[in-house]
C-alpha cells in the first residue's frame, strides 16, 4: 500500500495507471503499454458508446484536414485498432499502423501494414513519408517536444501532420458538463465493459497536455511553421495540423 503526496492511499494491487498520482517517465511508458494491452479487446466498443459515435466524425475531420493527395504514404501513430487507418485508406491514402501496444496491433482490423514501435523513436528513414496522423495519444507520450521533432524528421518537406486529441473546452458550461461526464460517467461505462481504472486514467491524463498555444509553438520550432490549432465539437477534442517546412 502506498500513499501519494496528497494523502490518498493506493491499494496494494492497484495497477500503475490506476493510482492517485499520474505516472511519469519510463513508468508512464510501461503503464500506457500495459493499459492499452488490457483494454484492446473492447476498446472500439467503449469508444463508440462513450463518445456517442462522435469519434468517427473527429477522425474523418482529421483525415480531411491532413489534406494529402491520393496515394500518399501516411504513418498513423498510436494507431490502436486501426480506425484512422481505415479512414485514411478510404480517402485513397496508404496508411501504416504504428503502435507501442501489441494488444492494440493484434486487434487492428484495418489491413494496413503494422509496426510495433515507440513512436518517439520511429524505425523510419528521414523524410520518407508524406504525412502523419495520431489520434488521442499526445497525452500518453513522455516527451511531447521530442515527438514533434521526430515527426519533422520522418515527414518530407511539404508533407503534412494531423494530430487529434481530447481537449479542455473554452466555454465554461461545456467544460463543466464535460468534466462531469468524462470524470464520473465514463469510468462507470469503462468499468462495466472493460477496465474501470483505465477509464479513470484517460480523463485524468488530459493534465499531461500543454496549452494549445504551447503545442503550436513547439510545432513551429520543430519545423511545422504553419501549425495551427482548432477546437472540435466545442472543444471536446482538439486538432493540430501543420506542413513540414
Amino acid at each position: 500500500m502506498t500513499t501519494s503526496g496528497n494523502g490518498t492511499v493506493d491499494a496494494p494491487d492497484s495497477r500503475p495507471w490506476d493510482r492517485s498520482e499520474l505516472p511519469s517517465g519510463d513508468a508512464k511508458k510501461a503503464a500506457v503499454r500495459e493499459m492499452f494491452d488490457t483494454i484492446a479487446p473492447r476498446y472500439d466498443l467503449v469508444n463508440r458508446i462513450m463518445t456517442f459515435r462522435l469519434d468517427t466524425r473527429w477522425r474523418r475531420r482529421t483525415v480531411r484536414d491532413l489534406d494529402l493527395r491520393a496515394g500518399s504514404m501516411v504513418l498513423d501513430l498510436a494507431s490502436g485498432t486501426g480506425d484512422l487507418c481505415i479512414d485514411l485508406a478510404r480517402s485513397g491514402l496508404r496508411p501504416v499502423s504504428v503502435d507501442l501496444s501489441f494488444g492494440m496491433l493484434a486487434a487492428d482490423r484495418s489491413g494496413a501494414p503494422r509496426i510495433q514501435s515507440d513512436i518517439l523513436r520511429l524505425p523510419v528513414a528521414d523524410h520518407s513519408v508524406d504525412g502523419v496522423t495520431c489520434g488521442f495519444a499526445l497525452r500518453n507520450l513522455t516527451d511531447l517536444d521530442a515527438f514533434f521533432v521526430e515527426l519533422a524528421r520522418v515527414v518530407r518537406r511539404g508533407g503534412r501532420i494531423a494530430l487529434l486529441d481530447v481537449g479542455v473546452p473554452s466555454n465554461p458550461l461545456i467544460r463543466w458538463g464535460n468534466g462531469i461526464y468524462f470524470g464520473k460517467i465514463v469510468p462507470i461505462i469503462g468499468g462495466m465493459l472493460s477496465d474501470r481504472g483505465a477509464y479513470r486514467y484517460l480523463p485524468r491524463s488530459v493534465a499531461y497536455l500543454p496549452s494549445p498555444d504551447a503545442m503550436v509553438r513547439s510545432l513551429h520550432r520543430a519545423g511545422f511553421t504553419d501549425a495551427t490549432h482548432r477546437e472540435l465539437s466545442g472543444g471536446l477534442t482538439q486538432l493540430l495540423t501543420g506542413t513540414r517546412s
